[in-house]
C-alpha cells in the first residue's frame, strides 16, 4: 500500500519550504488532516492558522499573491471550494497565482459522510478558466506536482484523497503539466482515469485482458487545461472511451472529456462516476458500492464493449 496524496503533498511542501522562502502557508484548522502541519513544524514563521474562516483564508492568500509570496491554500475540499464566490473574484478574476489544496475528496473518505465529500469540486472549478486543475494518482505523482506548483504563477488546485493510494508510478517518472500519461496501451477502448480510481482501472484492464478485451488506460493527472489532442487522437484509434472518477459524472472529468469530444470526435462514450450523493462506510464498501472498485470497474467496461 502507498501513501494518502495529502500526505505526499504535506511532506512535499515540507521539504521545499526552507529553500523557497517566497512559500506561504493557510489553513482553515484543519492543518493535521490536510498535513500543512509538516510546513509549519519547519517554516512556523511562513503558516498562517486562519481558523474556520475559509473566506477571510481566500482573501488574505490573494493578498499575499499579489504582493509577491506563492501562497498554499489548504481544507477539506468541500468547505475551501464551497467558498466559489470568493474564489472567483479574489484568485480567479484577480489572477492570483494561489494554489487551493483540497483534500479529503470524493466518497473513499470513508465513514465521515457525504457532509465531507466533495463530489462537485472539480465541476465548480473548471468555470473558471484561468484555474489548473491537477489530481495526482500518487506518491511520486503528488510530489512532482508539488514541486510543479511552487513555480506555477496562476491560479491551481490541487485534488487529494483522505485514502492512501498505490503507486503505479516508478522512480523515472516526470510529471508533464496539461499532458495525458498513458498507463497501458490498447485498442478497444481508452479508459480516461483519475486520481484514487487509477489503480482500480489498471486492474479491471488487466483481468478483461484475459477475456479478450485490450484496454488503453491512460491517467489524466490535468484535468485543466486538459489535454484535448491526446483525448481526441484515443477516442478516433479505439472509438471506445470510457472515463472514471470518484466525482460526479457530471462537470468532472467526464464532462471535459465529453465536452471534448463533441466538439472533435463524437464517439462512443461511458462515463463511470458518481450521480448521487455520498454515503457513510468504509472508503472500500463505498467503492464497492458505487461500482468504483476493481470489479465494478471491470463489470461496467464489458457491458458497455461488448
Amino acid at each position: 500500500m502507498g501513501k494518502a496524496t495529502r500526505v505526499s503533498f504535506g511532506e512535499q511542501l515540507a521539504e521545499l519550504g526552507p529553500t523557497h522562502p517566497s512559500i506561504v502557508v493557510f489553513d482553515a484548522d484543519l492543518s493535521k488532516s490536510t498535513q500543512s502541519q509538516l510546513f509549519a513544524a519547519v517554516c512556523p514563521e511562513r503558516f498562517f492558522e486562519m481558523g474556520i474562516q475559509e473566506q477571510n483564508m481566500i482573501g488574505a492568500a490573494a493578498g499575499m499573491a499579489l504582493s509577491g509570496k506563492k501562497p498554499f491554500i489548504c481544507s477539506f475540499s468541500t468547505f475551501v471550494v464551497g467558498r466559489f464566490e470568493v474564489i472567483r473574484m479574489s484568485i480567479g478574476y484577480s489572477q492570483a497565482p494561489v494554489t487551493i489544496v483540497g483534500t479529503h475528496c470524493g466518497v473513499a473518505i470513508g465513514e465521515d459522510g457525504y457532509s465531507q465529500m466533495a463530489l462537485e469540486d472539480i465541476a465548480l472549478m473548471r468555470t473558471l478558466s484561468n484555474m489548473a486543475i491537477i489530481q495526482p494518482v500518487d506518491d511520486r505523482e503528488t510530489r512532482a506536482a508539488v514541486r510543479f506548483l511552487v513555480d506555477y504563477d496562476k491560479p491551481a488546485f490541487l485534488r487529494l484523497t483522505r485514502q492512501s493510494v498505490e503507486d503505479v508510478h516508478n522512480d523515472e517518472y516526470q510529471f508533464r503539466f496539461g499532458k495525458a500519461d498513458l498507463l497501458r496501451d490498447g485498442s478497444d477502448a481508452v479508459v480516461f482515469c483519475t486520481g484514487g480510481v487509477v489503480y482500480g482501472a489498471l486492474q479491471a484492464a488487466e483481468e478483461l485482458a484475459t477475456e479478450g478485451l485490450n484496454l488503453r488506460v491512460v491517467n489524466i493527472h490535468t484535468i485543466q487545461p486538459l489535454d484535448i489532442e491526446y483525448v481526441v487522437s484515443a477516442a478516433e484509434q479505439t472509438k471506445n472511451v470510457i472515463t472514471i472518477e470518484d466525482h460526479s459524472i457530471t462537470g468532472g472529468l467526464g464532462g471535459a472529456v465529453a465536452e471534448a469530444l463533441g466538439e472533435h470526435c463524437p464517439t462512443r462514450m461511458k462515463r463511470i462516476g458518481m450521480s448521487t450523493y455520498g454515503r457513510s462506510g468504509t472508503p472500500a464498501a463505498l467503492y464497492r458500492h458505487f461500482g468504483l472498485d476493481g470489479e465494478g470497474i471491470k463489470r461496467t467496461i464489458r457491458e458497455f464493449v461488448r
